[in-house]
């Protein structure tokens, strides 16, 4: 979610340097803007031992200004290895009380999206930042792919890394059979647990693919610059979609949109979410990692007609 913003800081401030803390795997996300360098986070960098030898590769930089756009305890740590005494480090304003207020129940209404959020970090430097541009789509035409590239494709990313923001594989299942049998259907997981049981899926079905291991996040990104729709849990692939300007329905468990968590500048129908009537709690959990037993199923009473519904107003 912080693509987007360092997207807009590129095209608007083209003559500052920027240095971005990631990993290797995903400083892929940001291939399409010009002009950036990294610093990336290894394993070995986990202990504070290793933030401290982190910390001295960015005090080699010298830099202007430290961003901190995670503020988590251990960028917190790094903070405090960091050589920019005389100047302000700014750090990311989460929102937590607003976000705690709708857990509790106190207003249900909805909260300053993340992406704003980061924006709004760079404000104190006097640096606006809006009017992302979307990321260019990628010809894949001349690429053996298993699917047909001029038919419609639909993207589905089935998981998610808590239990309350993943739609059964029974769930996916019924909904894809509900499909038609035009599209391509192309789904998103994991190697190992999650490929494996998307392959199931695709069995002895001609226009079902496994966009997984034997691609890599450039590749699949690729495709997903070529989707007509995704469909997402709350979860990292609909963000990546919806940086090419794809259509991203979003389904939602425990979580809800109003926390600002949900993909880049979509229509408020988009987001799929479970009946208030019989969940009136909702949300109850931020990023789905504690969540009550009687919501860990919230999600899969969503049905795959309600999915379908929106899906053919898109198409």
């Amino acid at each position: 979610m912080t693509v987007p913003v360092i997207s807009v800081l590129r095209s608007n401030y083209p003559d500052i340097k920027i240095t971005v803390l990631t990993t290797k795997f995903f400083s892929y996300l940001f291939n399409q803007i010009p002009n950036i360098k990294f610093i990336y986070f290894k394993p070995e960098h986990k202990t504070v031992t290793g933030l401290f030898k982190l910390s001295r590769q960015i005090n080699k930089l010298k830099p202007d200004q430290i961003i901190d756009l995670h503020d988590v305890l251990r960028t917190k740590i790094l903070r405090l290895f960091l050589l920019n005494k005389s100047r302000n480090t700014i750090v990311l304003n989460k929102g937590r009380k607003e976000k705690s207020s709708l857990i509790k129940g106190s207003n249900l209404t909805q909260l300053k999206s993340m992406h704003q959020r980061y924006a709004d970090t760079f404000s104190p430097l006097n640096i606006n930042l809006d009017s992302f541009e979307h990321f260019k789509k990628i010809n894949i035409d001349q690429n053996n792919y298993s699917f047909k590239s001029t038919d419609k494709l639909i993207g589905i990313a089935p998981f998610a890394r808590h239990a309350c923001k993943e739609y059964s594989i029974q769930n996916i299942l019924n909904f894809t059979n509900l499909l038609n049998k035009g599209f391509q259907i192309l789904f998103f997981g994991a190697p190992g647990k999650e490929e494996e049981r998307i392959t199931k899926l695709c069995e002895n079905k001609a226009n079902r693919h496994v966009i997984s291991s034997h691609y890599s996040l450039e590749e699949q990104m690729a495709i997903m610059s070529n989707l007509d729709v995704m469909i997402s849990m709350d979860s990292a692939n609909g963000h990546i979609a919806s940086l090419f300007g794809i259509n991203v329905i979003t389904i939602w468990g425990a979580t809800h949109p109003y926390t600002g968590y949900g993909p880049l500048n979509q229509a408020k129908e988009n987001s799929i979410i479970p009946d208030s009537k019989k969940f009136p709690n909702l949300p109850v959990s931020v990023y789905g990692s504690n969540c009550p037993k009687d919501y860990l199923d919230a999600i899969n009473s969503i049905k795959g007609e309600q999915i379908l519904e929106r899906l053919n107003q898109i198409i």
